[in-house]
């Protein structure tokens, strides 16, 4: 590290938590703990893979709603965002368009399909309507993203953690690792469900009232919004069609739609949760919920990246040394403008790890149904207990989250952990997205288009996404940052702490200086017309889909012979088994 900086950070006194803020941390973890040990050992029990993995299919539509809701509000949206708020603007209010659209086609196109056939994994719809290549290629991506996105979620809290107690990140990182794995482990989804609806609760509240905060310290709303839009933080009506630009209002509309719609509509924890929902009804008022509140969340997130910027546009914590990392800038936040306030850092950085919590506990049980469901179950004999399942199932998690807990320390070698993490997950999320496209809403996609295509997309986005950050880590991309000033700090070496270097040599060609808001609707892109053209060259003229594996919305596409009667879900009926065998 610079000396120079060294002896910045140790002239700044430091804000740490207060013994309260301790008491009320530690009170948010215990109360996630009690849940897991209370439905694991005290509540109805766990002893059968349909219990744990969806909770009798008897869970109440709230707690569903803020399960989905936690498990995408990560840390990533919580530090993340606002911190790239502070530094490109506030485009980041433009996400709330794909959040509404992938809610309606949840509801629409793919959930009706899913939940009618009761599949315990959304990638076992894939075998039914293509074949075994093309569900072990689909899950395998799967557990990739997810597998290189915990550590990320890991990171960021203890990142926060660090800055407000001055722990070493390295320590706190295997025991938030443990925590999570305990109580995802011995509790299945009815404890994931329950300790998400509380967490959900605390990032709420402590992110509205520390935002409350930080607008009546810089002078009230009028004064904040009026310092960004002086700083240009506000400006976010760019409609520049050029894919190169970093943030416009089509990155966000039409960009991150691929990733949004991958996260709630195809998403295995969203099927997961909705298949403990009984009626379709309910999984609407679910979804209903759910929008609602993700976009009341976003506008908090946005305004909250404004508040900071209003609040350091004159000293920016990074070049003063006060933060060492863009990802500690909303820590130092909290403590700078709540610190005097007893409780108040300890209930936001409670929320901050509840939100990790949530979306590891629901990625970890992700996991384990999708490795044990689609690669060990056949190996796995029939007349196996389900009891011993169970066991399994809780086995695979505490692996998973062993070798999550080892990645961190990688993860912890990058700055700007946002864009290095929407990165990492359009490598695989276009490619996913296209593939179920491919199934539910063109009957002419065959097995060999679907996986054509869907490799074709992985490969298209592999190499764009690595090349990106090949380019950008070394400085040859144009980093589009908005300016920041130190005019108002009291030190006198200003620095940049952060890891973007630059070095001389050629700009590279616009296929990787794309934003990385596309990397996922062009893999997806790339998928579906791959996909489309395979399937046209090999069809065979007796081949036939079943109705039913095709979203009602698409039916139309159908030949006429084909189509039977309307087997799309009703509002008031329980969900039932469409007749069907999985071949293993």
């Amino acid at each position: 590290m610079n000396s120079s900086l060294i002896e910045i950070r140790t002239s700044i006194p430091p804000i740490t938590f207060s013994w309260l803020d301790y008491v009320v941390f530690a009170a948010l973890l215990g109360m996630s703990g009690s849940i897991g040990i209370f439905f694991g050992c005290f509540g109805s029990k766990q002893n059968s893979s349909g219990e744990y993995l969806l909770g009798g299919k008897r869970l109440h539509i709230v707690p569903v709603a803020m399960s989905i809701i936690a498990s995408n509000i990560s840390g990533l949206a919580v530090l993340g965002a606002p911190a790239d708020i502070y530094r490109y603007g506030a485009y980041f209010i433009w996400s709330i368009i794909p959040i509404l659209t992938s809610s309606l086609a949840c509801v629409y196109v793919f959930m009706p399909v899913l939940l009618q056939l009761e599949l315990i994994t959304t990638y076992q719809y894939l075998q039914l309507r293509f074949g075994k290549s093309v569900k072990i290629l689909a899950s395998f991506m799967y557990i990739f993203q997810l597998v290189t996105y915990n550590p990320v979620v890991i990171f960021l809290p203890c990142l926060a953690f660090s800055q407000a107690t001055g722990y070493n990140i390295y320590l706190i990182a295997p025991a938030t690792t443990v925590f999570c794995v305990f109580y995802t482990a011995i509790g299945g989804l009815k404890t994931v469900v329950w300790t998400d609806t509380l967490q959900s609760i605390s990032i709420l509240l402590g992110s509205v009232v520390v935002l409350a905060m930080g607008l009546y310290q810089s002078g009230g709303v009028g004064n904040v919004f009026k310092i960004a839009r002086d700083g240009g933080r506000l400006d976010v009506f760019n409609f520049d069609l050029d894919p190169t630009v970093r943030d416009t209002f089509w990155t966000f509309a039409v960009g991150s739609s691929a990733m949004w719609m991958v996260d709630v509509a195809v998403n295995q924890g969203t099927l997961q949760r909705l298949s403990a929902v009984p009626t379709f009804a309910k999984v609407k008022l679910v979804m209903v919920l759910f929008g609602i509140i993700s976009v009341i969340f976003k506008v908090l997130t946005t305004i909250t990246g404004i508040a900071v910027y209003a609040r350091y546009a004159d000293c920016d914590p990074l070049q003063s040394g006060k933060a060492l990392h863009m990802d500690q800038l909303v820590p130092y936040y909290v403590m700078d403008v709540g610190g005097s306030i007893l409780g108040l850092p300890g209930l936001f950085i409670a929320g901050v790890f509840a939100a990790a919590l949530s979306t590891l506990s629901t990625n970890l049980l992700n996991l384990a149904t999708t490795i044990y469901t689609d690669f060990l179950s056949g190996f796995v004999p029939k007349s196996t207990p389900e009891k011993k399942i169970s066991y399994l199932l809780k086995l695979i998690v505490v692996v998973v989250g062993i070798v999550d807990c080892c990645l961190v320390f990688l993860v912890a070698k990058f700055g700007g952990i946002l864009q290095f993490a929407i990165s990492l997950l359009g490598i695989t999320y276009g490619s996913l997205l296209g593939i179920f496209t491919l199934g539910m809403v063109f009957p002419i996609a065959n097995e060999k288009g679907a996986l054509s295509g869907g490799l074709a997309g992985l490969i298209f986005s592999g190499f764009m996404v690595f090349g990106n950050l090949f380019y950008k880590y070394h400085g040859l991309l144009p980093d589009h940052r908005k300016p920041i000033s130190t005019q108002g700090c009291n030190v006198t070496t200003p620095l940049l702490s952060d890891n973007y270097k630059s070095y001389e040599g050629e700009i590279p060609s616009a296929f990787f200086r794309v934003s990385f808001w596309y990397f996922s609707i062009c893999g997806c892109i790339v998928t579906v017309v791959v996909g489309l053209l395979v399937s046209f060259v090999t069809r065979k003229s007796d081949s036939n889909v079943r109705p039913e594996l095709i979203s009602p919305v698409f039916q139309f596409l159908l030949p006429t012979k084909q189509l039977k009667k309307d087997r799309s879900c009703k509002d008031d009926i329980p969900l039932k088994r469409v007749p069907c065998e999985i071949v293993e």
